[in-house]
């Protein structure tokens, strides 16, 4: 092996652990407890090498929000093809979406909720962004009516589960009745669909 790929595998496996640390602690914390120099000493490195692989904690962010999104696209992809039907794969898609954000609050949040530097709805997006969003599209473009955009019902459907989330875990939607919003949305995407 040579020397520069050895230091570019370090350097990999430092950006993973920098990245694992913000996570668990975001989970453990909130995202307030994490701090450049509070990571620093998690990972036992000091500031200026969590500067020289991040511009600060808003990059840390949007690397937790990429792989995020990586892992929720790999979600709603189990779900979806594990349906049968398009009624019952908005179904899944809306349950595993709901479950993956009451699962992962902090992550969620670096996702959807702060605000980070990612190019969302662009070409330049990173490729994990637009899984998760193909993947949610692929459940709604067969609910598709004619003449309707499949990006702007897809945008929708999305803004609507995220709706639910954000309006439950702030306590101003009952739990409760989560399963019953959801099959109104899901009814009303899939509406004359099998």
């Amino acid at each position: 092996m040579s020397i520069q790929t050895r230091r570019e595998r370090e350097r990999a496996e430092r950006e993973r652990l920098i990245v694992t640390a913000a996570r668990e602690l975001a989970e453990a914390e909130g995202w307030d407890a994490v701090t450049t120099r509070r990571l620093a000493a998690e990972i036992e490195y000091s500031q200026p090498v969590l500067y020289s692989h991040f511009k600060g904690k808003d990059a840390i962010m949007a690397a937790v929000a990429v792989e995020g999104c990586a892992e929720l696209a790999a979600e709603l992809r189990a779900a979806r093809e594990a349906s049968d039907g398009t009624r019952a794969g908005l179904a899944a898609v809306g349950e595993a979406y709901t479950a993956f954000a009451r699962r992962r609050p902090a992550l969620y949040d670096a996702m959807f909720t702060h605000a980070v530097p990612l190019p969302f709805a662009t070409p330049e997006a990173p490729a994990a962004l637009w899984d998760a969003f193909n993947e949610l599209s692929a459940a709604v473009e067969p609910a598709a009516a004619e003449g309707d955009d499949p990006g702007l019902l897809t945008e929708t459907y999305w803004a609507s589960l995220h709706g639910l989330v954000t309006l439950m875990r702030s306590g101003r939607l009952p739990e409760g009745a989560h399963d019953r919003r959801l099959d109104l949305l899901i009814g009303h995407f899939a509406a004359g669909a099998s």
